[in-house]
């Protein structure tokens, strides 16, 4: 009984977690009325047992009409105060960390989930899904020639381009220096192809403009399909074997890998796709 009294305490007093300030002010109200509503019931008992005793230096009635004028008000007034100063700085710190949560999980240049976010959300996706790895090509040359700024604005352009054609339908992310990867468990493996291949057309024709200078890139990208329960790592190793293909055949180019397709989607009429080149 006692344990079960002492757990509904506090239960009944526990702050928990704010998600907006007019949470913090309506919990700081609550928790206020309850500690009033404690304290005054604290209070009666006192008086009573003292009455009891007679060990009251004042009647009970005067007694009473003093503890319901003062106990309550003093006894909320000072725990809205409290329970809302500690209620803001759970609030703040909550924020803060969500803050922090967020920035471990962004690239700070690109604005893209970093690699780190991109592993947890592939790995957590239990259903077959499409991966791509993408380069940019000669990306060495273009900070040697233009120099490292230059480098910059072209990751960000690159980055911002890969948001814009896979919208909603697969999450980017920045997973190295410059190196972008993007995967799609909605769209299907031809749909998620045709998109990196609209990816590298808008790279190829995209300008980027630094200090007066016009900087030209292009990408080289490759695909591979993951089935449900395969990970980043073994997936990796397919697409950036196609990337390495790419690479090989002249860059600007994407290069599909249908390795992980099994004898019976084959026999079901899924039939492997070209390699995707430069028109």
């Amino acid at each position: 009984m006692v344990g079960r009294t002492r757990d509904w305490i506090i239960r009944q007093l526990t702050l928990g977690e704010f998600d907006s300030h007019r949470h913090v002010w309506g919990k700081a109200l609550v928790m206020a009325c309850k500690i009033a509503v404690i304290a005054y019931g604290i209070n009666l008992v006192a008086h009573w047992v003292m009455y009891v005793f007679d060990l009251l230096p004042y009647t009970l009635w005067a007694g009473l009409i003093a503890a319901t004028v003062l106990t309550p008000t003093i006894a909320f007034s000072v725990a809205f105060v409290v329970y809302a100063v500690l209620g803001f700085a759970i609030y703040d710190l909550g924020v803060s960390r969500a803050e922090l949560e967020l920035l471990s999980r962004t690239d700070v240049l690109s604005g893209l989930p970093n690699r780190r976010a991109f592993l947890e959300r592939f790995n957590d996706c239990h259903v077959d899904k499409s991966l791509m790895v993408i380069d940019i090509d000669r990306f060495k040359l273009v900070n040697d020639r233009y120099g490292h700024a230059a480098g910059d604005e072209v990751i960000v352009a690159v980055a911002d381009m890969l948001s814009a054609v896979f919208g909603d339908k697969g999450f980017c992310a920045r997973i190295g220096g410059e190196e972008f990867a993007a995967f799609s468990s909605e769209l299907s493996f031809a749909e998620f192809a045709a998109l990196g291949e609209v990816a590298r057309q808008r790279v190829a024709r995209m300008r980027t403009t630094v200090d007066d200078e016009t900087v030209r890139v292009t990408i080289s990208g490759g695909v591979t399909r993951a089935l449900a329960d395969q990970k980043f790592r073994e997936t990796f190793s397919r697409a950036d074997k196609a990337l390495y293909d790419a690479k090989e055949g002249g860059r600007n180019r994407i290069v599909l890998s249908y390795d992980t397709a099994p004898p019976l989607r084959q026999a079901a009429g899924i039939e492997p796709v070209a390699k995707v080149s430069p028109t």
